[in-house]
């Protein structure tokens, strides 16, 4: 089966300057991914007529689709629609249906139309209109020696609803497309390279229409097995077989599948269980706190929650020794251990997880440098505690703590739960 290849031009100064971030070209590269259609390349270019023409005369060499958004609008800086017309060598003639459509968006609106807004409903003769329901700039659809063009609004919300409606199924409609599966095994607490090395002989005992990439982020790896083939329903199981092989090798690392969060899971270990936990963040802010209660349901399980960021409400607020901080610290062992043991009697939950560190960039000595943190996870009858050697980089080091901490209070419900 013929490769199906895609380029995507993102057309405007404001992405280039670096006013605006381009998240439609990410999104519509996923989207093509899963239709087993494969973006070969990514182009930004800015408002002007020779650079853009250039682009697409590139993108029509190398691609059998090419998906352009940007410049759409009714003003003379946007250059989208008269260069495509320009590159079709066909006039700008007006579309009843298109004037018709975007009077209807005003006059829903209660707002006034322009002559340039009426403009927005001419197009290039030799494009097929498509009708933008929650915009005034129409998509415009062309096929030449058998590329297909599909030029879309830069506005995200207006280029998601016409890749949906129409150019998706379109392009399944024009090209025979192969079936392609995604799997993903989310791990926490572990390296991509010790990862990597721990499951070396499955990787290369994967066979060849089933590839694994390893995903990375912060605290994370992701593991994605990709499966090709003519049988959705025949790749799933092979995947699934693969994953079963692979997960008594690195279960305890694994929190979930495809969608999933740490967040999440942890929340449906906690019900599962019956638990609950309460938190006392000193260095992570409430950021733990912040994660866990984006959770629906999550007052289920999560009893509240201290940020003690002064060690005199440490003491007032969770009953942490003045002599454990006199004589180890603010970012101790041992005084996590008493914000954690104090949390969870403050709020009479099954765990107490507790944060203290060295966020930065100052604040460091040379014994408890920039990025040393402790945490802890506390119960009735257990405390662990685990001592992080984190970054320079502060919003990473609160980020990198709660993915830690997180992970900390996972490893506790499952112990308990033995």
């Amino acid at each position: 089966m013929k490769e199906i290849k895609a380029e995507i031009i993102a057309i405007g100064d404001e992405l280039l300057y670096g006013q605006i971030v381009d998240t439609n070209s990410h999104w519509i590269s996923q989207e093509l991914n899963l239709i087993g259609v494969k973006v070969i390349r990514k182009t930004t270019v800015g408002d002007k007529r020779l650079e853009i023409l250039s682009a697409f005369k590139e993108a029509e060499y190398r691609a059998d689709v090419i998906l352009i958004t940007g410049g759409l609008g009714p003003t003379q800086d946007d250059l989208t629609k008269p260069l495509l017309a320009e590159y079709f060598n066909c006039n700008i003639v007006e579309v009843p249906e298109a004037v018709k459509a975007i009077t209807e968006f005003f006059e829903r609106r209660g707002r006034e139309m322009t002559p340039l807004n009426i403009l927005q409903g001419h197009l290039p003769a030799l494009c097929t209109y498509v009708p933008n329901e929650v915009g005034t700039a129409p998509g415009m659809w062309f096929q030449r020696n058998n590329t297909c063009w599909m030029s879309m609004p830069g506005v995200p919300h207006e280029m998601k609803k016409l890749m949906h409606d129409f150019v998706l199924p379109k392009l399944a409609e024009v090209f025979p497309l192969p079936v392609i599966r995604h799997r993903m095994i989310k791990t926490v607490g572990i390296g991509e390279s010790w990862l990597s090395d721990l499951i070396s002989d499955w990787e290369n005992s994967l066979p060849p229409h089933i590839r694994l990439a390893y995903l990375p982020s912060l605290g994370h790896v992701k593991l994605r097995l990709t499966g090709f083939g003519e049988d959705a329903q025949q790749i799933d199981k092979e995947i699934q077989k693969q994953i079963n092989k692979v997960l008594p090798t690195i279960e305890k690392y694994v929190y979930g599948y495809d969608g999933e969060v740490l967040e999440t899971a942890i929340g449906k270990l906690l019900k599962e269980s019956g638990q609950t936990v309460a938190l006392a963040e000193s260095c992570s802010g409430g950021f733990v706190a912040h994660q866990i209660t984006t959770v629906p349901g999550s007052s289920d399980y999560f009893q509240g929650a201290v940020v003690p960021y002064h060690n005199e409400f440490k003491t007032k607020i969770l009953g942490v020794p003045q002599e454990t901080l006199a004589a180890h610290g603010a970012v101790s062992e041992e005084t996590v251990i008493a914000m954690a043991n104090g949390v969870r009697k403050q709020f009479q939950a099954d765990f107490g997880l507790a944060s203290s560190g060295v966020a930065g960039p100052g604040g460091g000595s040379i014994e408890k440098p920039v990025g040393t943190v402790w945490i802890c996870c506390s119960g009735k009858d257990f405390v662990k505690t685990k001592k992080l050697q984190l970054t320079q980089d502060r919003l990473l080091n609160i980020q990198l703590t709660s993915v830690a901490l997180l992970n900390l209070l996972r490893i506790c419900i499952l112990k308990s739960s033995e």
